[in-house]
C-alpha cells in the first residue's frame, strides 16, 4: 500500500466552492499555474464527495489554512510521500518521507512581532534564487503573514528559503515570518520537495 498525501494537479482554472455543488457559494478562483514560475497548480486533497465528481482541497492564500470544493474534471491525481512539519518552539523543520523521518533541519523562524503563522499549508512552487538575499532556493507556500498584507511587492507569502545575506542565526526567531534554512539544507530540500507537499506549522 502506498503511503502519502493525495494531490490533484489542475489542468485549467477552477472555481472553489463551499459545498460540492455548482450553485454553492463561490470561495475563489484557482489558477491553473502558479504566479512565480508558471508550474502547474497542485493542491492537497482533503476528501471527495460520494459521487467522486468533486474533490475537497486545501487552497492557497488568505485566509490561512482554508479549503474548498472543486470539480474533479480536468484534474490529475497524484500522490506525494513527502511531508513537512515546522515546530516553532523548537525552531526545527522535520522532513518525513512515507511517514518516516528523513531529516531534522534547524531553522530561523518569525520574530515575536512578525511570527510565522501556525496552521496547515502546502508548498505552491519552488524557486531558484541564486546569489541573492534568501538564496539559493525558496519553497513558496500557501501560508500568508498575519502581519504583512504585502511584503516587497508580494502578497505577504511565507516561504522556506536560505539564509544568504540575511541577519539572524539558525535556531533563532528573527525573520519577518518566513522560515530560513542553511544553504545546504534548503538545497537538499528544494531538490526533493515539489508542489502540493503538505506543511504543518505548530507551536
Amino acid at each position: 500500500m502506498r503511503v502519502g498525501q493525495p494531490l490533484v494537479a489542475i489542468e485549467r482554472g477552477h472555481v472553489a466552492r463551499t459545498r460540492p455543488h455548482r450553485r454553492a457559494r463561490r470561495i475563489e478562483y484557482v489558477a491553473a499555474r502558479r504566479p512565480l514560475t508558471g508550474v502547474r497548480t497542485v493542491l492537497p486533497v482533503l476528501g471527495r464527495n460520494a459521487g467522486r465528481s468533486w474533490v475537497r482541497v486545501r487552497l492557497p492564500g488568505r485566509p490561512n489554512s482554508h479549503a474548498g470544493w472543486i470539480r474533479a474534471a480536468h484534474t490529475l491525481r497524484r500522490l506525494t510521500p513527502w511531508r513537512l512539519l515546522l515546530d516553532l518552539s523548537g525552531r526545527r523543520v522535520t522532513v518525513l518521507y512515507g511517514g518516516r523521518v528523513e531529516r531534522r533541519l534547524r531553522a530561523v523562524v518569525g520574530a515575536p512581532s512578525t511570527p510565522t503563522p501556525i496552521g496547515r499549508y502546502f508548498v505552491e512552487e519552488g524557486v531558484a534564487l541564486g546569489r541573492v538575499p534568501g538564496g539559493p532556493f525558496a519553497l513558496a507556500t500557501s501560508a500568508r503573514s498575519n502581519v504583512f498584507q504585502e511584503f516587497q511587492g508580494g502578497p505577504g507569502q511565507i516561504a522556506l528559503h536560505g539564509t544568504a545575506g540575511l541577519a539572524g542565526a539558525v535556531g533563532s526567531a528573527a525573520s519577518h515570518g518566513c522560515v530560513r534554512l542553511a544553504a545546504g539544507d534548503i538545497t537538499w530540500l528544494a531538490r526533493r520537495i515539489g508542489p502540493g507537499v503538505p506543511l504543518v506549522v505548530r507551536r
